[in-house]
């Protein structure tokens, strides 16, 4: 699924740093590891809960 669904929910500097990380979909996002998104330089705790429960409603989750 397309990236944007997520970028739009996002603050700028997290929406840089999924761009900057070369990720295009949901589907790479949810490749990831939480701590492995935590360390992107942009993303906080707000951005974090944000991109759980967008992954959620489209049935996917950060690899454990």
């Amino acid at each position: 699924m397309k990236i944007e669904i997520l970028l739009e929910k996002l603050a700028a500097p997290a929406q840089r740093a999924l761009l900057n990380a070369d990720i295009k979909t949901l589907e790479e996002v949810a490749e990831h590891t939480e701590r492995e998104i935590l360390g992107l330089h942009g993303i906080g705790k707000n951005a974090m809960a944000v991109i759980k429960a967008t992954l959620d409603e489209h049935g996917l989750t950060l690899k454990a």
